[in-house]
């Protein structure tokens, strides 16, 4: 029998997640201690032996046998398989018609005159900690929740919460309103539409910097800037530069004692080059670049630049090496670097402050995919780690080409020949190998490969 909902519209919010879930109010929330969020596998996310709903997961079915929590040990979860359930198990209605409901007594039933009250910067609290994939859908449970995304105080909370693992903004064949962004941790793939951009433009992700990324049309012209996670956009002013040759654009995120923006740099092998401030929301040129940083730079368009504070760093072929210009000093700098012999669709990546390429190792009919580390002290690329031999093997006697989706602590890579397209991923800090899953999105018979992309680290409150 399905449950009538009774609560008043000021309990809405709690109501119906204490119907979906049938626990008590008292399980839903609890005050918050010093222990971090911890995401379990399946329907409950549980934080301080407290339960809360996933979110984000499909609807639950009413099986609430599948979850069983052992007595004294409120953190211990046995997972039991409902296709093989033991033969002693009674029927489901004669097991609830034998046993009465354990929070039946008149202190867990909710009351509308004590839940309504509820503490509003201890639901912000709350709310902060959930899993990023949450906010999909917890924006849709009403207007008072979606509202909190424009709020100081919630921004103040996010702020609060440790720095989650970077995702993926990609896209494929087509506008940027199929684009797809990739959750590392869920290792899932959600697909978004960004309404009122222009349909008529084929927008590339180039950069990003504080959970916005940056996008540039196909021929260099056009700048927006965009929060996927909240679908919000700007576009920036136009250029006092008309340049028709590639340029590589580079983002960092600026800290300042009245507020917060970005710069955006865009820089063309000729030299010419501007950058874009948010304060000002404004193009300006910051000068010549000085004689000693030979010209033309030669840079590799097809590598994402990277940076580190306020420093861009742009990889460049000829010479073999790196150029830098620091955004809030406006000193340039170049590093002669030669490239790891053999080496091919190498791109820079950064994590923690450390500067990576990752590119392809050729050798006779093999290719490998390698990561090399920059020495500062010889200003040389030493190898720390290569794909696994057996995933190699599907390379063997092919022609393959290498895409960068991700080059922020967590390298996400295109791999493809004429009949192959394979995305994995690498995990700069643990070493690690990933494959990531299908995008699931296809067109007919083909099914649609991620073309471009950029990793930037979620936030819901930033702002373009």
């Amino acid at each position: 029998m399905k449950r009538k909902n009774t609560a008043s519209p000021g309990t809405s919010s709690l109501a119906a997640l204490t119907e979906m879930t049938s626990l008590p109010p008292s399980h839903l929330f609890c005050f918050i201690g010093s222990s971090p969020l911890t995401a379990f596998p399946g329907w409950l996310y549980c934080f301080n032996s407290r339960c809360f709903p996933d979110l984000d997961e499909n609807p639950m079915n009413g099986n609430f046998t599948d979850v069983v929590i052992r007595a004294g040990k409120s953190l211990n979860f046995e997972m039991c398989d409902p296709l093989n359930a033991p033969t002693s198990k009674k029927p489901r209605q004669e097991r609830y018609c034998a046993r009465p409901k354990q929070y039946d007594t008149p202190s867990e039933v909710m009351e509308q005159q004590i839940w309504k009250e509820f503490p509003e910067d201890l639901m912000e609290v709350v709310i902060a900690r959930l899993p990023i994939a949450a906010f999909f859908r917890f924006r849709v449970v009403c207007r008072k929740w979606n509202s909190l995304l424009s709020s100081p105080s919630f921004s103040h909370h996010c702020a609060q919460v440790p720095q989650s693992q970077p995702w993926s903004f990609t896209i494929t064949h087509g506008k940027i309103t199929t684009g797809a962004m990739y959750d590392s941790t869920a290792k899932k793939w959600h697909h978004l539409m960004i309404p009122r951009l222009p349909p008529e433009l084929y927008l590339l992700p180039v950069a990003s910097a504080g959970g916005l990324i940056c996008l540039n049309d196909i021929g260099h012209k056009k700048f927006f800037v965009c929060n996927p996670l909240t679908q919000t956009w700007k576009e920036l002013p136009g250029r006092s530069v008309n340049v028709w040759s590639p340029i590589v654009v580079g983002m960092i995120w600026t800290k300042r004692s009245c507020t917060d923006g970005y710069k955006i740099i865009w820089v063309g092998s000729d030299g010419k080059h501007e950058v874009y401030d948010s304060i000002n929301n404004s193009w300006a040129w910051p000068g010549d670049i000085p004689p000693e940083i030979s010209i033309p730079l030669s840079l590799k368009f097809k590598s994402q630049a990277v940076s580190i504070n306020t420093t861009i760093y742009f990889l460049r072929s000829d010479p073999e090496g790196i150029v830098s210009y620091d955004l809030e000093s406006g000193v340039w700098k170049q590093f002669l670097v030669p490239n790891p012999p053999h080496s091919t669709d190498y791109t820079l990546a950064e994590c923690g402050g450390r500067i990576m390429l990752v590119g392809l190792l050729t050798k006779n009919a093999a290719t490998c995919v390698c990561i090399w580390e920059l020495q500062r002290m010889t200003l040389l690329w030493k190898e720390v780690d290569r794909m696994p031999n057996i995933w190699c093997l599907e390379f063997y006697g092919k022609h393959v080409s290498m895409n960068c989706l991700g080059n922020k602590g967590l390298l996400m890579l295109s791999v493809r020949s004429r009949l192959m397209n394979r995305v994995v991923a690498y995990d700069v800090l643990k070493k690690k190998w990933l494959k990531v899953p299908c995008c699931g999105k296809s067109q007919g018979r083909k099914r649609r490969w991620v073309a471009y992309g950029t990793a930037f680290y979620p936030c819901l409150t930033a702002a373009p």
